[in-house]
């Protein structure tokens, strides 16, 4: 990687933003990470780091350099040479919300000047930045977009939690709304990341990034509905899938679970759905579907709990029942989406004494109300009526939970045991 020392503001201090911002630290750039949330600027300035991306110490020597300062001060933005937006783009009733970033934008605009560089990296539908963000840079500045100043989209493809691929390591698209752009975001990222993937247009790498966590999501939705045909049928799905999987062309292994988590896959397919849909008056089917499956298993999961307790001759009014794993994925403590939240308020509709355990939440999130934590002692295992295995935490005690639960639903193929049903 080659080094250029620039001012770098990176709007948005979550799970896009705050890695970007030590990355391009560590790298030799002055970072200025902006965050309107005080209490998370806050624990950053005393050198806490919140997600399992970024450590402790590497912040703390970002800090002690004076490299990296968080701050919720607009003034700080001032004379930057990059910007990088990575504000979250939600659902809002299922459609595409991007007021954050358009608030950003602004924000950014304020401080632009001539030969600067803005690379938004929120996920968004194609045509977000030409149409969208450009105007709104130009409006706030007085300055035209190309000749005064450059503009790209570079897709997040953060992964918390994975330790092989990381922001370094993982292939970085960016694009520009002209030459110099795409020129002046490959600079900058180049200095960041291992290899970078230009393309030709901002709208190919918004495309890209919708592709990316759609065929995810739609293969995760052909395992979930095959896991509950195979279950009626008799079969196990997680044998079927190994020997499948041991194909070595034309197959590549997806796993069934509880539900889809996290802010891709709930979220970006249907950004490309709800786009598709308003530019060409035509639906996506794939993805229609999907959603619907992949929002159903929390459902399933409860259906098959309320029948495991039946067989063994306990009903699920007043059931212990105890739900092991908050977060969507294994070893991190992101409980955006997470099926565990509409999987408790299920079985506590249905009269169920829900408990939960995750090692790497500190609480609850707060749709929860009505669910408490425990710690998964030996004692409490046997004691419930249920125990169901939602997120696989290296952290568990496995061996523990399947000698000792009376019955476990495990939603992620972990565990062996007379007293185990898989998913």
């Amino acid at each position: 990687m080659t080094l250029g020392r620039q001012r770098v503001v990176v709007v948005g201090q979550g799970y896009v933003g705050l890695p970007l911002s030590l990355s391009a630290a560590q790298s030799g750039h002055t970072v200025i990470g902006y965050d309107v949330d005080e209490g998370k600027v806050k624990r950053l300035s005393a050198g806490e780091s919140f997600t399992d991306n970024v450590s402790t110490d590497l912040l703390r020597q970002m800090l002690g350099l004076g490299r990296y300062t968080p701050t919720t001060k607009s003034d700080d933005c001032a004379e930057f040479d990059v910007a990088v937006l990575a504000v979250p783009t939600p659902l809002q009733d299922g459609v595409p919300d991007i007021s954050l970033l358009r608030t950003a934008t602004r924000e950014v605009a304020g401080h632009l000047r001539p030969g600067a560089t803005v690379i938004v990296e929120s996920t968004t539908y194609p045509g977000t930045t030409a149409d969208i963000i450009a105007p709104i840079l130009q409006d706030g500045s007085g300055l035209v977009a190309g000749s005064d100043f450059h503009l790209g989209f570079s897709p997040e493809r953060i992964d918390p939690g994975n330790r092989v691929w990381t922001l370094t390591n993982t292939p970085k698209i960016v694009s520009g709304i002209d030459p110099a752009s795409l020129k002046a975001v490959q600079s900058f990222y180049e200095t960041v990341v291992d290899r970078t993937v230009p393309v030709s247009t901002t709208q190919v790498a918004e495309l890209a990034k919708l592709l990316e966590n759609t065929f995810r999501h739609v293969n995760i939705a052909l395992v979930n509905e095959l896991a509950m045909l195979s279950h009626r049928m008799g079969i196990p799905i997680w044998e079927t899938i190994d020997a499948a999987a041991t194909k070595p062309f034309g197959f590549m292994a997806f796993q069934p679970g509880p539900g889809v988590g996290g802010h891709c896959l709930p979220v970006d397919p249907t950004y490309l759905s709800w786009h598709v849909e308003r530019t060409l008056g035509l639906p996506f089917r794939f993805i229609e579907l999907a959603n619907g499956i992949n929002s159903r298993m929390p459902e399933y999961v409860a259906w098959r709990i309320q029948k495991g307790l039946s067989e063994r001759g306990k009903p699920i009014d007043g059931a212990r029942i105890i739900l092991l794993g908050l977060a969507y994925k294994k070893n991190i403590g992101d409980t955006r989406e997470s099926p565990a939240v509409p999987l408790a308020e299920l079985l506590t509709a249905n009269g169920a004494q829900v408990w939960c355990s995750d090692p790497h939440v500190a609480a609850p999130p707060h749709m929860m109300s009505t669910t408490s934590q425990l710690h998964p002692t030996a004692t409490e295992l046997a004691e419930a009526d249920a125990v169901v295995l939602v997120t696989d935490h290296d952290l568990f005690d496995l061996e523990m939970i399947q000698q000792e639960a009376q019955f476990v639903l495990d939603c992620r193929n972990r565990l062996t045991g007379a007293a185990v049903e898989a998913l």
